[in-house]
């Protein structure tokens, strides 16, 4: 299938590692132009070099704090300049499994909590806000938020918490953007192959999913790409599990 993603341009935020870099180089894949935002500029560097000697895309790395309204407002504003527009956010930056490691009611530090949800859900928001102008401006657009699959589970009831905000953000934002062609989505993965995998998680991994076996950051981004295409327009404001299916449960 063409994805009809060639020429396109997309900010991709936590793009220097892990999922959101995967989901950075299956976009430069398809065609697209891609904008790196992350913390750190020397791993964002290393992964634009390495995604454009790839894929031959032009990948620019641009340093971002998306818990500062000033920082990503100018990385928007120097991403929209760098590629000449942006038709695509993926929001994906956020520490994996967040902060928070709360088991129970009396371990839940208020202090972290907060700056869970400060960097995924609100930091989600800011990058959302900067863009849409723009997004609008240009009459279409695709917004894809990674999530995860704590949403769906209990034991763990801030990582919970901040993945229902990102699907509740997504849905709102899909509401009032779908009419502008607009469309906003959410993802998500479960446990995922990435740089940091040892044997043990991947192991424990396996027993978590329908396939008996981790998922890679690939899989993810393949879906990732579609729901970033134009070709995806009959789904917004939906949140869909990438995660090789969860055993013993039936969503409707």
């Amino acid at each position: 299938m063409d994805l009809d993603l060639r020429g396109k341009r997309a900010i991709v935020t936590g793009g220097s590692r892990g999922i959101g870099k995967a989901i950075a180089l299956q976009l430069a894949q398809e065609g697209v132009d891609v904008v790196l935002a992350a913390r750190g500029k020397q791993a964002l560097e290393l992964a634009a070099a390495e995604l454009n000697k790839q894929t031959g895309r032009r990948i620019v790395p641009l340093t971002v704090d998306t818990s500062s309204k000033a920082s990503v407002d100018a990385m928007v504003a120097q991403a929209i300049e760098a590629l000449g527009g942006i038709d695509i956010l993926i929001n994906a930056a956020a520490l994996p499994g967040g902060i928070s490691t709360a088991t129970r009611l009396d371990e839940v530090v208020d202090a972290e909590a907060l700056e869970d949800i400060n960097i995924k859900v609100i930091g989600y928001l800011r990058t959302a806000r900067a863009l849409a102008p723009h997004l609008i401006a240009n009459g279409w657009g695709r917004i894809v938020n990674i999530g995860g699959l704590a949403i769906y589970r209990t034991g763990r009831p801030v990582a919970t918490l901040r993945n229902v905000g990102v699907a509740a953000i997504t849905k709102n934002l899909a509401d009032e953007l779908g009419p502008k062609g607009i469309n906003v989505t959410a993802v998500h993965p479960g446990p995922t192959r990435t740089e940091s995998t040892n044997a043990a998680f991947e192991e424990w991994a396996a027993t978590t999913n329908t396939l008996g076996r981790i998922i890679e950051t690939r899989e993810v981004a393949a879906i990732v790409a579609f729901l970033a295409s134009p070709v995806s327009v009959a789904i917004n404001g939906e949140a869909i599990s990438v995660a090789g299916g969860s055993p013993g449960i039936i969503r409707y």
